[in-house]
C-alpha cells in the first residue's frame, strides 16, 4: 500500500485527508516539521503534503532540510497554504513541487495524488 504523509498543525486538516485516503493509503500524521521529518526517515512515503506555516519547524525549513537527504529527495512534497499564491510560489522555489490551497477541497487532493502518484 502506498503511504502519503500529512504534516500539518491543525487536527481538522489531518483529520480530512485522513478520512479521505483511508484505505486507498497508509497515512502518516505529523504535527509539524520536526516530527515529520522523524516520521519519514522511518517510512519513506511515496507523497508528502506539507502544511506551509507551522509553530516549531515549519515547512520552509522541513523541505530544505528533506532536499539534503539522498534517501528522501526524490519524494515529491505538495506546498499546503491558507497564505496565498505568492506564499505557494516560494514554496516552489523553496523545493516543493506544488501547491494546494486552502481551504482543502477532497477532489483536488484526490487530482494531487493523481498527478503525483500511480494509483494504488
Amino acid at each position: 500500500m502506498k503511504k502519503i504523509a500529512i504534516i500539518d498543525d491543525v487536527p481538522e486538516y489531518r483529520h480530512l485527508f485522513s478520512s479521505l485516503l483511508e484505505g486507498k493509503y497508509q497515512v502518516l500524521e505529523a504535527r509539524d516539521g520536526r516530527e515529520g521529518l522523524e516520521i519519514i526517515e522511518k517510512e519513506i512515503p511515496d507523497l508528502i503534503f506539507l502544511d506551509v506555516s507551522m509553530p516549531g519547524m515549519g515547512g520552509f525549513e522541513f523541505i530544505e532540510m528533506l532536499r539534503k537527504h539522498a534517501s528522501l529527495y526524490h519524494i515529491p512534497v505538495i506546498a499546503v497554504t491558507a497564505h496565498s499564491v505568492f506564499s505557494a510560489k516560494k514554496a516552489i522555489e523553496k523545493g516543493c513541487n506544488d501547491f494546494l490551497l486552502k481551504p482543502l477541497i477532497p477532489t483536488k487532493i484526490l487530482d494531487m495524488i493523481n498527478k503525483w502518484i500511480e494509483p494504488a
